[in-house]
């Protein structure tokens, strides 16, 4: 049972608050099964974190967040069978909906999918947004080695498209046992995560996946990852790479300008000013990483956000509420 008294006081509305679009939520069965199939650890890190919605209106509060968009993180639902994916991807969608549902305000939903399981996705897309009306969806840096942008995944992106679907990225491990290694012992989030997410997207913007589906709407977080940085280069590589298409410099750094970035992370102080090289600011975000991120250095990234001179004047308001507003207008109804 939730805490009472908790729940009582979530029910706060924050009008005018955050609104958090990298934030997870680990239902008591999720955890189970990740921990019956060797995630008790994932992806390297010391814990597996728990979560109640009770806690997360607690931290919400505490930080001034009107919303938090619950998605499942790394290992995401498909341990290995397909079957079992697909049962645990529609557990953890009707919970996440139910707590839309008790408090639609505070909440919102990026459904999981059985990938690498093409078909039982498209069947859990239908469900997730045509009866559970899920804000959007969350497809992980690769599914078994097979990437976001691979052409197998284009009937999804077809779906998408036609849905003007949502899709917030979120890294996993590299499906590679040398790039565990290369991660010199250090949980792959320190690393790993950064190059998985640049590689996920420069693979999008490569195959064409942003320009092909122009109507989804991509989060990418961490405030865009390594991608900053390796972009001119990817760029500059592009005429002796195998392509489908060659696309133009112009038309990447058009694409990459149709994106969203959230700010979950370390994006203060080297990070925003970078990202702003190849972002458009209307299309920024405030994320938290909540619980992988544990509440206290939440907070102290929070503050940073806050303070920092690089979220200057109107932009500010913006990236923690303006912006998401027009990405999720239900919200100005709640």
């Amino acid at each position: 049972m939730e805490n009472e008294a908790a729940l009582t006081a979530g029910r706060i509305t924050h009008n005018g608050g955050r609104i958090d679009v990298h934030a997870h939520y680990l239902p008591a069965r999720y955890r189970e099964a990740a921990i019956a199939a060797g995630h008790a650890h994932p992806d390297g890190m010391p814990f597996l974190p728990g979560w109640s919605v009770a806690e997360a209106l607690d931290v919400m509060d505490s930080v001034d967040v009107q919303t938090q968009m619950l998605s499942i993180s790394s290992p995401g639902v498909h341990f290995g069978s397909a079957e079992a994916a697909r049962d645990l991807a529609r557990m953890v969608n009707e919970e996440g909906a139910q707590a839309v549902r008790d408090y639609p305000g505070r909440f919102g939903l990026f459904a999981s999918l059985p990938l690498p399981d093409l078909d039982g996705a498209l069947l859990e897309l239908e469900h997730a947004f045509d009866v559970l009306h899920a804000d959007g969806i969350v497809l992980k840096s690769n599914f078994d080695g097979m990437y976001p942008g691979d052409a197998r995944l284009d009937p999804l992106f077809a779906e998408l498209n036609r849905r003007r679907a949502i899709v917030f990225l979120h890294p996993t491990s590299p499906a590679c046992p040398c790039c565990h290694g290369a991660s010199l012992g250090y949980p792959r989030p320190t690393l790993e995560f950064i190059f998985e997410t640049t590689r996920a997207v420069v693979q999008l913007l490569l195959n064409g996946v942003i320009s092909r589906y122009p109507e989804v709407r991509f989060i990418v977080p961490h405030a865009g990852a390594a991608l900053p940085l390796v972009v001119d280069r990817v760029v500059g590589s592009m005429p002796v790479l195998d392509l489908p298409r060659r696309p133009s410099p112009e038309e990447v750094f058009a694409d990459l300008r149709t994106l969203y970035f959230d700010l979950a992370g370390f994006p203060v102080p080297r990070g925003i000013p970078a990202l702003l090289e190849i972002a458009d600011s209307a299309r920024l975000l405030y994320g938290s990483d909540w619980p992988f991120t544990p509440t206290a250095r939440m907070a102290m990234l929070t503050d940073a956000l806050d303070r920092t001179p690089a979220l200057a004047g109107e932009m500010r308001a913006a990236v923690m509420r303006g912006n998401a507003l027009k990405l999720f207008p239900r919200l100005l109804e709640s």
